[in-house]
């Protein structure tokens, strides 16, 4: 069999390319994208900094906020454990017939076997104010 014969050249053979022409072509493409990857990351580090501000800020004022609040806890702790002593002092006291016997007194009671003798120049108090008062909360 005949081929058939032209005058028309053949198309042209592309050139081949180096591999490492085409591996700096890349890094080139890379480098036009850059200042566009830089802004991103900083604009994405600033708002991580703004933000570790924020919560180092929130941190501090929770921490003074919390300080205060346990200091008034604290104090209010003592005070109600103040109270609870006086009042079981209170409720022992009530059980003992000697403290009963010295509040009636208090309060101008006078036993079966007593007299009540009265200075000249005792001052007016009305019944119930020769003693000092318990506070009780």
């Amino acid at each position: 069999m005949l081929t058939r014969v032209t005058d028309v050249p053949p198309p042209p053979v592309p050139p081949a390319r180096e591999p490492w022409l085409e591996r700096i072509e890349r890094h080139l493409q890379r480098l036009q994208r850059l200042p566009l990857t830089m802004m991103v990351a900083s604009l994405l580090a600033a708002l991580g900094i703004v933000q570790l501000t924020f919560q180092l800020g929130n941190s501090v004022y929770r921490t003074l906020t919390w300080s205060a609040e346990t200091r008034q806890t604290q104090a209010r702790v003592e005070t109600l454990e103040r109270d609870v002593q006086i009042l079981r002092d209170a409720v022992r006291a009530s059980q003992d017939p000697e403290y009963l016997r010295a509040l009636a007194r208090c309060r101008g009671f006078v036993g079966k076997n007593e007299r009540v003798v009265v200075a000249s120049d005792a001052p007016d108090t009305p019944p119930g104010e020769n003693c000092k008062a318990l506070r009780v909360p």
